[in-house]
């Protein structure tokens, strides 16, 4: 047993070792490139918190413009680095909130970042940089509102008072303060639970959503969520019936509360199918019926910056729901550049006090994510709600692919690498404690 462990040890760190060194030469390769380049006539630059598919995004908006393009990154999500377009690549740091702070000002004072953006990727950047802006604010142009406007969008809880505030449809929603509250769930099934926020991984706030389709099941459900989340954190809602073709979003670039820009999508498929952790196909449509709703809860707030608010249609009551709150770029926000709403570029123009024009997104432009939606759409045929006829035909120009883009073909090239190494690496590390769990439990 112990020489099995140290196999399995070895082939992980050499074959981690192998792409690890390589993917770091390329990233290096292209910060030499990006050095021996001309320098643009942009001297101020960004400064991206996340190196997956929507720093990706952010790169390729900015640096095609000649915009300097940092980006900060841990080791699982290093896409971006590999960009033609990120002229250096950082660490970025799992400490305190406050280390984080004098982390990004130390980097200003010795790089000479001032007046550099800031681009967060996810919720949890986003509500850092929110939390801290005023610190932030000496140094960088942080892209997110104050955190009393954001944290409207980061909290669900305060999503749905704010929706029920300025009576925007949204699910029946409950907040158990123990189990005793669950009586009230009693003829609503279907349900599901999901977290109100997601400030720390765990299995619970990495899947989109729990399903429970009886009292038992919820209660199981909600005593295994407890083990992972304080309790206050749990909502319970009622399951809206419908898949991607039900769910639609209104993005927006707004300056106090107004929108600016503007374009609205259908997430026509998603990976998983039922609850999916990302939409895998998008495409852009003409949806009035969220438009209004959309504004009345960003005037509410006087929301300023980027965001994306989610909607489902449900067919029992033929309304449009209010599901999300996303306060940062989203995975396909490439899409919207093809569209004619370059969300990162008017952001960049609007930290810098440039008039951002009036622009509404072209509808009829696709996106997918072909990773995520071979299966997807396999598993959509299975069920009978895709003709294969349908899922080619979708594919129609103009059609953006997520990973690459014409000026920028190596993310895409190297991303099925990535992840098969990423995915080997767990399955030998989950492997390696198995077998020495069952060593132990041997030499008992």
């Amino acid at each position: 047993m112990a020489e099995r462990l140290r196999i399995l040890g070895s082939i992980r760190r050499r074959g981690a070792g192998r792409l690890a060194s390589r993917l770091a030469g390329l990233e290096n390769q292209n910060q030499a490139i990006a050095a021996n380049a001309p320098s643009g006539a942009n001297s101020l630059g960004a400064l991206v918190i996340g190196g997956g598919i929507r720093g990706l995004s952010i790169a390729g908006s900015l640096g095609h413009r000649g915009i300097p393009v940092w980006v900060m990154t841990t080791g699982n999500d290093r896409l971006a680095t590999l960009s033609r377009y990120t002229r250096r690549t950082l660490p970025w740091i799992t400490g305190s909130p406050e280390e984080q702070v004098e982390y990004l000002l130390r980097l200003a004072r010795e790089h000479h970042l001032d007046g550099w953006a800031l681009f967060p990727t996810a919720d949890e950047p986003a509500a850092f940089l929110s939390r801290f802006r005023r610190e932030l604010a000496t140094r960088f142009r942080v892209t997110t509102p104050d955190w009393d406007v954001l944290r409207w969008a980061y909290d669900k809880r305060l999503t749905y008072q704010l929706a029920a505030q300025e009576s925007v449809d949204h699910p029946w929603t409950l907040c158990p303060a123990s189990e005793a509250d669950l009586e009230s769930v009693d003829g609503r099934f279907p349900v599901i639970l999901k977290p109100a926020v997601k400030a720390n991984a765990n299995r619970f706030t990495a899947d989109k959503a729990w399903p429970a389709e009886s009292r038992d099941r919820l209660l199981a459900r909600y005593r295994e969520a407890r083990t992972l989340v304080p309790p206050e954190l749990i909502l319970v809602q009622e399951m809206i019936p419908g898949g991607g073709e039900a769910q639609f979003s209104f993005t927006a670039l707004c300056s106090e509360g107004r929108p600016v820009a503007s374009l609205t999508a259908r997430r026509t498929r998603q990976y998983p199918i039922d609850f999916g952790r990302g939409s895998s196909f998008v495409e852009t449509v003409e949806v009035p019926e969220i438009e209004e709703p959309a504004h009345r809860i960003l005037a509410a707030i006087h929301y300023t910056g980027l965001g994306e608010l989610e909607f489902k249609y449900d067919r029992r009551d033929r309304r449009y729901k209010l599901l999300d709150f996303n306060p940062r770029v989203w995975t396909w926000v490439s899409l919207c550049h093809r569209a004619g709403v370059d969300y990162p570029y008017l952001l960049w123009r609007m930290m810098l006090g440039d008039r951002v024009p009036e622009i509404r997104g072209r509808s009829g432009v696709r996106w997918v994510r072909m990773s995520a939606d071979v299966p997807a759409a396999f598993q959509e045929i299975l069920r009978g709600r895709l003709r294969v006829a349908d899922y080619l035909r979708s594919f129609r120009s103009p059609l953006e692919f997520a990973w690459s883009a014409a000026d920028d073909r190596l993310p895409g090239l190297l991303y099925a690498p990535i992840r098969a190494h990423a995915f080997i690496t767990k399955i030998l590390d989950n492997g390696k404690k198995l077998a020495g769990k069952a060593f132990k439990a041997r030499c008992r």
